[in-house]
């Protein structure tokens, strides 16, 4: 495996997502990624070889190893882990899709010509929505994977004798599953690792929609500010033509405005007298 190509994706995931977004990467490699490929497969690469049953009927070792083991607990890992990083990897496509649009508008209309993008990573319209949906689609895919887990393996946990009554076993017969406290350690290990996961990315949803509707809660308030500021200015204008209005008035006709008096408490005497 090129780690260095693997290293450049994460870097990129890194770079645009939030701070529960970083804690959910760091534990998917570290926490899965590295155990799966250092120290799971190890573990699970004899599960056939040494899985035993005390009889010599021919082929019934096979069928009693397929009948307890439908799916490989790797194969099954190696597929979760697919499905869960590809969303994270579809989040840089989008903003790597920006990035490029935005490089031909700049070429198409110059410096001068306004840019389509202010900030092509930040997560807004149609990336805030692939960010979500990302998000809701690795916490599906982690839940989907636990449940098939526990109906293929009851309590997540593998049991050191099973029984068999497949054909062509004669009859019911005994088999030994190899290193089983172990592969239940890892196994328990990758289940507590996958819900803290799902866990993380609820948060985050949660975190993304509930900034979004403070977002549009203060706009709308914005807006309301702005249409009252455009209601008091234009009320305001309206009493000032009427004053002008008034002075017009006075000046076209031959009567005068009242004036007032020098001595305003005089005159008040003189009108009570």
């Amino acid at each position: 495996m090129n780690w260095g190509i693997f290293e450049g994706l994460l870097s990129g995931v890194n770079k645009y997502s939030t701070a529960f977004g970083r804690i959910w990467l760091s534990l998917v490699f570290i926490f899965r990624v590295l155990v799966y490929l250092v120290t799971a497969e190890r573990v699970w690469s004899d599960d056939h070889k040494d899985f035993d049953c005390n009889t010599r009927q021919p082929g019934c070792s096979n069928v009693c190893f397929d009948e307890f083991f439908p799916v490989s607990h790797v194969r099954l890992w190696a597929l979760q882990l697919i499905l869960v990083t590809c969303p994270s990897l579809l989040v840089v496509m989008h903003v790597a899709y920006r990035e490029a649009r935005e490089k031909k508008h700049r070429e198409a209309v110059g410096q001068d010509g306004g840019r389509l993008y202010l900030n092509p990573g930040k997560k807004q319209g149609g990336l805030w929505w692939t960010y979500v949906c990302s998000l809701v689609f690795k916490a599906s895919v982690d839940a989907t994977f636990l449940y098939v887990f526990h109906s293929f393996y009851p309590k997540y946990t593998l049991p050191p004798v099973v029984k068999c009554h497949a054909a062509p076993c004669p009859n019911s017969v005994d088999c030994f599953i190899s290193k089983p406290s172990e592969k239940n350690i890892f196994t328990l290990f990758m289940i507590i690792t996958a819900a803290i996961c799902i866990l993380l990315n609820l948060v985050e949803l949660a975190y993304l929609v509930s900034k979004r509707c403070r977002e549009c809660l203060a706009a709308r308030k914005t807006q309301g500010a702005g249409v009252g500021h455009r209601q008091d200015c234009a009320t305001s204008f309206r009493k000032q033509d009427d004053l002008l209005s008034d002075d017009l008035i006075f000046l076209g006709s031959e009567a005068h405005p009242p004036l007032l008096p020098n001595r305003p408490r005089d005159h008040v005497k003189k009108t009570i007298l």
